[in-house]
């Protein structure tokens, strides 16, 4: 047997190699498909406030492991947050078949697990979609969202207000009506579809969102870390539907964590998919009551997984 040259894939052809609408498909599949493992990923501390994740995953074709630090003031040396590679290997040989970008992936996985979670979950789909925190994630999530739900106007809030121009100004460039806000707590009674993808340091979130919203908190992937306040999350636990998107939620959810949520009560997104016991329960719950839907997402090595699958499968042709 010839042995594979592996190959090594930089930012842009990464992103090339997964396109929202596969990438989301992919996701979905990955949630039915009964071969995939995925151990719990190893969270290092480092000195200084950061963390190094090593996040193994495989299924019948295809083995990854992921490689990441996150350093949440790297901004200000002017460096990513997010730095690493993925390693893809094939699993009936066990040779390396490709490196690929590691922030890449992140940053379009996590947008295309919202997408997935909005087109299963969003009551309503039309926008305005507010999106809190104009970073990486915030432009995936752009990106996604006008891909594959289809918004035309964006709402951008920041910290920064420079930050928040320039992806304003990316979305124009996109052909959408975008605007900055200010206050992304008075945003919300404007805008049914809501993104949060802060670097989830303090609370930000405080006030309710509608009851027709769709959110989905990004930012807070860690117990530490929290984005919407305790009072936020508690009226969602009350009044609306509350989806993780695993069951590494219930150890890693800051936001409901905090809140004194029992996160290992609520449906992930594979209860959704394949429509379980549980998501029925949760659904039935929903059509009776209303109120918003608040989509909590983590992270795990399974959504890195699905994007080394649509590698692979590009490879492969």
């Amino acid at each position: 047997m010839t042995a594979l040259t592996p190959r090594t894939l930089g930012p842009q052809p990464t992103a090339d190699a997964l396109p929202y609408a596969a990438l989301t498909r992919e996701i979905e599949d990955l949630l039915q498909d009964p071969t995939v493992a995925v151990p719990p990923r190893l969270v290092q501390p480092l000195h200084g406030g950061g963390s190094l994740f090593v996040m193994p995953a495989a299924d019948a074709r295809v083995a990854m492991t992921k490689l990441i630090t996150f350093i949440a003031n790297n901004a200000q040396r002017g460096l990513p947050t997010i730095q690493g590679d993925i390693v893809l290997f094939d699993v009936t040989t066990g040779q390396r078949m490709a490196m690929i970008d590691g922030p890449t992936v992140t940053a379009r996985r996590t947008a295309a697990v919202s997408l997935l979670a909005a087109q299963k979950l969003a009551p309503r789909k039309d926008g305005p979609l507010l999106i809190v925190g104009a970073g990486v994630q915030g432009l995936s999530h752009l990106k996604a969202f006008h891909q594959g739900l289809g918004v035309q106007e964006v709402w951008i809030a920041s910290r920064s207000a420079s930050s928040a121009d320039a992806l304003v100004g990316h979305a124009e460039r996109l052909g959408l009506k975008a605007r900055r806000v200010d206050d992304p707590n008075a945003a919300l009674a404007e805008c049914p579809l809501v993104i949060t993808t802060t670097p989830a340091q303090q609370v930000v979130m405080t006030a309710r969102p509608r009851d027709d919203a769709f959110v989905s908190a990004v930012g807070a992937f860690t117990p530490r870390m929290v984005e919407w306040s305790a009072d936020v999350c508690q009226h969602l636990a009350h009044t609306g539907t509350l989806v993780v998107d695993t069951r590494d939620a219930d150890h890693e959810a800051g936001d409901l964590l905090q809140a004194g949520v029992n996160v290992e009560l609520l449906p992930t997104l594979r209860d959704v998919v394949c429509q379980t016991e549980a998501w029925q329960t949760a659904a039935q719950r929903r059509l009776e009551h209303g109120g918003p839907v608040f989509f909590k997402s983590c992270g795990w090595g399974g959504w890195d997984l699905a994007a080394a699958r649509c590698v692979a499968a590009q490879l492969s042709r």
